[in-house]
């Protein structure tokens, strides 16, 4: 297994790539799928690991704290990709909360570590989110708003899985007489 630290170290840089791109505005939502068996090279879903989620997370609070974003952590198929947020999120964005505690073997170990260090976490089913990082091909596309933007990232990877991030943006309507920001 990778030196945690840079794991912490790897997903702070790819956050702060996606942050620049992105220009979320104050209290919108970055969810982030991610396996940790994929970080450490090895098959999604087969060694969750909460050491390696909570370097994940050490990389990403802190970031998302000084942007004052909403942070949301999508669970594993076992869940139905169900979400950790803080319960100021779920407020703010009036989603219902589901009766589930995700764990390493269920939900996965990121969602697991989410639960143990949010202040007020809350599982909800589903939500739309601003902009995504995907570490270890989780598909987190079921809960980004329209229109998904792609967004490259300096590093191929966190660990030893694929990151893919994106953004997203109002859609294009209209016709040929239309003006877009």
């Amino acid at each position: 297994m990778q030196n945690l630290s840079i794991i912490t170290k790897q997903v702070r840089q790819a956050g702060q790539e996606l942050l620049q791109t992105a220009r979320l505005k104050k209290e919108q939502i970055l969810v982030v799928g991610c396996s940790t068996s994929e970080i450490q090279g090895q098959k999604i879903g087969t060694h969750s690991n909460l050491a390696v989620a909570h370097a994940v997370l050490d990389g990403l609070v802190p970031l998302l704290a000084d942007h004052h974003l909403y942070l949301a952590i999508q669970s594993c198929e076992h869940l139905n990709r169900a979400l950790v947020i803080e319960a100021a999120c779920g407020e703010k964005y009036h989603w219902e909360e589901v009766a589930v505690i995700p764990h390493e073997q269920a939900g996965g170990a990121l969602a697991a570590a989410a639960m143990q260090r949010f202040n007020v976490p809350m599982v909800v089913e589903s939500l739309q989110a601003h902009a995504g990082m995907d570490i270890g091909d989780t598909f987190i596309g079921m809960h980004l708003k329209r229109v998904v933007v792609p967004v490259r990232s300096s590093l191929p990877s966190i660990g030893q899985a694929h990151l893919t991030m994106a953004r997203t943006r109002p859609m294009y309507i209209g016709g040929e007489r239309a003006r877009y920001q």
